[in-house]
């Protein structure tokens, strides 16, 4: 964008008043407020923040923003989840589905399939290195059905990266279907974690 809309004095007069959901909400409609209409807007940061992130005192004047209280106990539950709801609001009204292709090492692959699981009009593959990730993602992971599916690599997370970026490089294969990423290279995954930070603030 050529500009951001400045959050207003009022929001911050009011931060500590407001819910995790309101103030999520507010940084949202300044980052994505000329592409998405409010009411659509509000409904994807509402059901893309169906859980908490509490500021949890360990000591005196020390706290800690704890980001593991997602569907796969990873802080990319937040990124994941917004990303997938905004991908689909874009692509409504499309034929044919969008085809998103993700390279784990654990955590990501993880976060992707539980956030666009039974997301309609998307499908996504996910590359993940065989035996180089844990069993608990190895078990999200592989546990996903309907449009997620996820294929072990003999390899490590580099060469399932270079299978990734390869196949967006291979025209033939662009025009077959319509491919995305969903790793940290896409903005709708980066933008909403500053969502916890302002709330946490």
């Amino acid at each position: 964008p050529e500009s951001i809309k400045p959050l207003p004095k009022e929001f911050f007069d009011n931060i500590d008043k407001m819910s995790f959901q309101e103030i999520a909400y507010t940084v949202a409609d300044a980052f994505f407020g000329e592409d998405v209409d409010a009411e659509s807007l509000k409904k994807i940061v509402y059901d893309t923040l169906a859980f908490d992130c509490p500021v949890v005192p360990v000591t005196d004047n020390i706290y800690t923003l704890e980001l593991f209280h997602g569907p796969t106990l990873a802080f990319k539950d937040f990124g994941a989840r917004f990303m997938a709801r905004v991908m689909s609001y874009f692509n409504r009204g499309e034929d044919d589905n969008l085809h998103i292709l993700v390279a784990t090492s654990g955590d990501t692959g993880s976060a992707v399939g539980s956030a666009f699981h039974n997301v309609p009009g998307i499908d996504v593959t996910i590359l993940f290195p065989d035996g180089k990730i844990s069993p608990l993602q190895e078990k999200q992971l592989t546990t996903f059905d309907g449009n997620v599916r996820a294929l072990k690599v003999k390899g490590t997370f580099d060469d399932c990266q270079k299978l990734v970026k390869t196949a967006f490089t291979d025209l033939e294969l662009r025009k077959r279907f319509r491919l995305s990423s969903a790793n940290s290279i896409n903005i709708s995954r980066l933008l909403p974690q500053s969502f916890y930070y302002m709330y946490s603030s």
